[in-house]
């Protein structure tokens, strides 16, 4: 490999002051409860609502403050979303089965109950990710969402709250990082405590996913977003430079990747860069992250860039090469939050409205973890029914393998059952 510009992938973002900070928080709020929220919205945000309920009016102000022709896309996009998880979900079914004469095994997709979805905006007003992690549990059949978000000024940017308000929600809370996530987890007013939460969110959010997890179920441990592209002869560097810069735009820790087996396109993709940094409409966030986490590699074949990646298994991933490579990536390629697969896929796609979810592993999670879709939201849960016969084929099995595992009192719940059966059948 041949580094044209080397940086650092991973980005340290779990401090120990960040740790610190959270569990102090996290511990406050679980033994004070509504008023160390208060305390802590009021100091970080400089909000102290009567309520922290987002209600019916506020949302239909909102609504109003929007131009019609972004109530058309936030529409489209999240039929997009929608249509694509409930696909998902048409591929997963119920199953029984017998395995042993009189031995019945099966499992059942059962939602989650209760859903707290933490919509980021700090920022940037992410209103797309209501549609993935509001729009998403819906189709999954989960019973009650709730959508949560910063303020900003008055109360939630009114797109965000309308999106979150049209994704399905079930009730909004105006309320913002570490305390938010504990207000979802430990419950707030009249909203019970959630059974799971979802979303992305900065260092502290991540934190304190983190600690609570356990206390509630959550999706994935996500850091700064991170891009690769790979790319060869054949695609078009100005496109590469764009696609590197905007999702660079997500902060200044924002790893950004280029693989490539050509040598020239290379250097002409950090010439283009170079030329569209300064006057980057986010250049300030866009420019800081190429500078300290932007790396172009350029690689000696095909095979040594599916290895590569697979090596930083990045969280999103472009594959621009020659259209008749295409399949040997999708084949080869193993490790990816989500996969964009030639020059017209773009991350941005994937994040706004394409369909697919946007809240995706970070620094390697995809190693052994997907991101999240209508699958997360449902609890696989097994059931075993079984006959006299099946205690006959199955309990000798049971009892012998406890007696080795001096499980004594095990093997006596077989050996009764198998007891009770033979003395059935002596008289």
């Amino acid at each position: 490999m041949e580094y044209l510009k080397e940086a650092p992938w991973k980005v340290r973002t779990r401090s120990d002051e960040v740790r610190r900070t959270v569990s102090e928080m996290l511990l406050a709020i679980e033994r004070e409860g509504e008023r160390a929220i208060r305390r802590y919205s009021r100091d970080l945000d400089g909000w102290d609502p009567p309520s922290f309920l987002v209600d019916h009016d506020e949302i239909r102000i909102a609504a109003h403050a929007i131009s019609p022709s972004l109530l058309e896309h936030i529409a489209f996009a999240q039929e997009q979303v929608r249509r694509f998880a409930q696909a998902q979900l048409d591929t997963m079914r119920d199953l029984e089965l017998e395995t042993l004469p009189g031995v019945t095994l099966g499992h059942r997709h059962i939602p989650v109950g209760r859903v707290g979805s933490y919509v980021p905006g700090g920022r940037y007003p992410m209103l797309a990710s209501a549609f993935m992690t509001v729009v998403v549990p819906k189709v999954a059949g989960v019973r009650t969402v709730v959508a949560c978000a910063p303020p900003r000024g008055n109360g939630i940017h009114p797109p965000m709250l309308h999106a979150m308000a049209t994704s399905g929600a079930d009730a909004i809370l105006c309320l913002g990082g570490v305390q938010a996530l504990a207000a979802l987890a430990y419950g707030i007013e009249d909203i019970p405590a959630a059974d799971m939460i979802v979303g992305a969110g900065n260092a502290y959010v991540a934190e304190a996913k983190r600690q609570l997890f356990g206390e509630v179920g959550i999706d994935v441990l996500a850091g700064p977003t991170e891009v690769l592209v790979i790319a060869d002869d054949s695609a078009d560097p100005r496109l590469i430079a764009v696609d590197l810069l905007g999702q660079a735009e997500h902060g200044p820790t924002s790893p950004a990747m280029l693989v490539t087996t050509s040598r020239a396109l290379g250097v002409e993709v950090l010439a283009a860069i170079a030329e569209l940094a300064p006057a980057w409409p986010t250049g300030e966030v866009a420019g800081h992250a190429w500078h300290d986490h932007g790396t172009v590699v350029v690689v000696d074949s095909h095979e040594e860039a599916i290895a590569q990646a697979d090596r930083i298994a990045p969280e999103h991933l472009e594959v621009q090469v020659a259209e008749h490579q295409l399949g040997r990536y999708l084949d080869g390629l193993a490790n990816y939050g989500s996969l964009f697969l030639g020059r017209e896929a773009t991350v941005a796609y994937g994040d706004k409205a394409v369909g697919t979810n946007h809240v995706l592993p970070t620094q390697g999670g995809a190693r052994y973890t997907g991101g999240l879709w209508v699958g997360k939201f449902l609890k696989t849960c097994t059931y075993q029914r079984l006959t006299p016969e099946g205690t006959r084929r199955v309990a000798p099995a049971v009892a012998a393998i406890s007696h080795a595992e001096q499980f004594s009192g095990h093997a006596l719940t077989a050996e009764l059952r198998l007891e009770r059966i033979d003395e059935v059948y002596a008289r």
